[in-house]
């Protein structure tokens, strides 16, 4: 049965995302629009399914609504939503983070340059708050509101976690307690907000709203566990960036983390130079 909605709801969540997106589709500024289909997968080198992502987080929102017994179809808008603000945050977070490659393929600031990344970035971020406003065609003005502030609020989150995930690096004074906190803005909020919404939107009650946003949250905080595992031990063929960028960036996760807590040949290691990274592997239950 799930799959079955997944099957329609993915199609409705691109068809959703591209009408959103089709605002900047004009003659002087083709190339800008050709900018964001390329990030979002549509078109270019390596454009198809593997380029644009699972679609998570709209599908939660979707899932979500649905479970609420409403018409997911009205709420698709503030799937759109979050999935630009996930995308507005990928490419700023590629040139934060220095990413060459995004889902096997070259990031938007390598192949045209930081300054139109960037504004792509913001291009993003901006058709998403019009995503929101579309939802007026569906429910009522308090109904929308709140659902913007609770996007809102999600990436105000997203940039507390990003500058603790920046300042993080090279640090060796952190803590496991400090991993949670970061991750909490950088990863569990967005996709808290996935959930709240659809509860929100479904017509939930206050305390199932409540229910579905720490359920939202948690699974947040697991889906960065996994990501910083796959990002050290992950096969690069399936993840699409390379295995070393973490540690070559300095990236505190929580397997380095773990790792230094240890006091191992791990912590050494790390200490001394990269070499942790042709002999990642050694290390990996010499903790």
């Amino acid at each position: 049965m799930l799959n079955k909605y997944i099957e329609i709801m993915i199609p409705a969540i691109e068809s959703e995302l591209q009408r959103q997106i089709v605002r900047l589709d004009e003659p002087r500024t083709r190339t800008f629009y050709e900018m964001l289909t390329y990030h979002m997968g549509w078109t270019g080198e390596g454009s198809g399914p593997e380029a644009t992502g699972k679609r998570v987080r709209p599908l939660f929102v979707l899932l979500v609504a649905a479970s609420c017994t409403m018409n997911w179809l009205h709420a698709t808008p503030a799937a759109a939503a979050i999935e630009l603000v996930h995308n507005f945050s990928l490419v700023h977070d590629d040139i934060q983070d220095n990413s060459t490659k995004r889902r096997g393929r070259t990031t938007v600031w390598k192949k045209w340059g930081m300054p139109h990344a960037i504004n792509v970035g913001d291009a993003l971020f901006v058709i998403s708050n019009q995503a929101v406003i579309d939802l007026s065609n569906y429910f009522a003005a308090d109904t929308v509101l709140r659902t913007a502030r609770v996007i809102h609020d999600s990436c105000l989150d997203l940039t507390r976690g990003q500058y603790l995930d920046m300042t993080y690096e090279n640090r060796g004074d952190l803590s496991i307690a400090d991993y949670w906190k970061m991750i909490e803005g950088k990863t569990a909020a967005l996709l808290s907000a996935c959930t709240h919404v659809g509860a929100i939107l479904g017509g939930a009650d206050d305390q199932t709203i409540e229910q579905y946003r720490l359920f939202g949250h948690d699974l947040g905080l697991a889906f960065q566990v996994q990501d910083d595992i796959l990002g050290i031990w992950g096969n690069e063929a399936l993840t699409g960036k390379s295995a070393a960028s973490d540690l070559l960036e300095g990236k505190n996760s929580l397997p380095i983390l773990f790792g230094i807590s240890q006091k191992g040949k791990f912590t050494r290691s790390r200490k001394v130079d990269k070499s942790i990274i042709r002999n990642l592997e050694r290390y990996r239950f010499e903790y």
